[in-house]
């Protein structure tokens, strides 16, 4: 039942996207463009807001279940996809790669912000997974908030510095599907792709760590290496949709928590249906952001913080945060 809502829910906001923008196109004329017609507005739907959607159906994907995957790896109900520094890493990547050689465009942003959140999350997991009892849900969120506040101080050093620097990150850094370059779709497709893949198969895996290391060694599983694999997959999704759109907050937090009030925790369930509730979430921002201030827009990542924070704050009011045991 949920994955049929969910699947509803999506096509719905994409249909949305691809007809309402500043100028608003009759849904049958989107289905004459897609299906190849140049008359009216085809072009704008083709070129512009077909790109605009696909970008935002991987970014939301992407930052569904990495954020699902995030909660039960670190057993942390305020898990989140840059709660191991990969969105820190991606933002101090860019910012370097603006400030000192010069990025004008986004699609020369998507290596520096994938290989920069890529590392980052490589020495947290690192970091947090040395000393006695390896990679535990407590080191591991000690060590990326650790790795989170460092690369935060020297991004902040770098866009503070250079005028220039500044004008160009803060237009990346605010969380936009608009004006991103449409080769980034089939660039970042692969890694969402090979992410989710490895995040959905986790899925059992993942119902056992949640019942304690000590119980689900004993069930067999390898938890040392689950949590590896469970990193990989966060780190992978996670710096695929930074790369794609920025840092846009609270997707991975949020969406994650309302789809187990449908499935349940179950993992196997839990993971891809986060994945499209994270997706329904991102268009449907982007797609708000165009309605309330027309001609212009408020960019995706202002809408989901708008939205994310006032639920976060209710759901810590009425005490749903707690840690994933069952």
């Amino acid at each position: 039942m949920a994955l049929t809502i969910l699947l509803l829910a999506l096509f719905v906001v994409c249909c949305a996207s691809l007809a309402i923008g500043a100028k608003s196109v009759p849904l049958s004329d989107v289905l004459a463009a897609v299906t190849g017609s140049e008359e009216g507005d085809a072009v704008v739907v083709r070129e512009l807001r077909v790109p605009r959607t696909l970008l935002g159906l991987l970014a939301g994907l992407a930052l569904g279940a990495a954020g699902a995957v995030a909660q039960d790896v670190t057993r942390n109900p305020l898990g989140d996809p840059g709660l191991i520094g990969v969105g820190a890493g991606a933002s101090f990547a860019v910012a370097a790669g603006i400030g000192l050689l010069g990025l004008t465009h986004s699609h020369q942003y998507i290596w520096f912000a994938f290989l920069g959140g890529a590392l980052a999350g490589l020495v947290a997991y690192a970091v947090g997974g040395s000393g006695y009892g390896g990679a535990t849900p407590a080191k591991l969120a000690l060590a990326g908030a650790a790795v989170t506040a460092l690369l935060d101080a020297f991004t902040n050093a770098l866009v503070l510095l250079d005028i220039r620097t500044l004008e160009q990150y803060r237009n990346w850094a605010i969380g936009s599907l608009a004006g991103r370059d449409a080769e980034l779709v089939p660039q970042l497709s692969w890694f969402v792709v090979a992410g989710l893949a490895l995040a959905v198969a986790l899925g059992g895996r993942l119902n056992a760590l949640a019942l304690g290391d000590d119980l689900a060694t004993t069930l067999g599983t390898r938890v040392r290496t689950t949590r590896a694999l469970g990193a990989v997959a966060v780190i992978v999704l996670t710096g695929a949709a930074v790369a794609a759109c920025g840092p846009v907050t609270f997707v991975g937090l949020v969406v994650p928590h309302v789809v187990r009030s449908l499935t349940g925790p179950d993992a196997r369930w839990l993971v891809p249906c986060s994945a499209l509730g994270g997706a329904v979430l991102l268009i449907g921002a982007d797609v708000v952001g165009r309605v309330v201030a027309r001609p212009g827009e408020v960019e995706a990542g202002v809408v989901t913080a708008l939205v994310g924070a006032p639920f976060l704050a209710l759901l810590v009011k009425r005490g749903k945060l707690r840690e994933h045991t069952r």
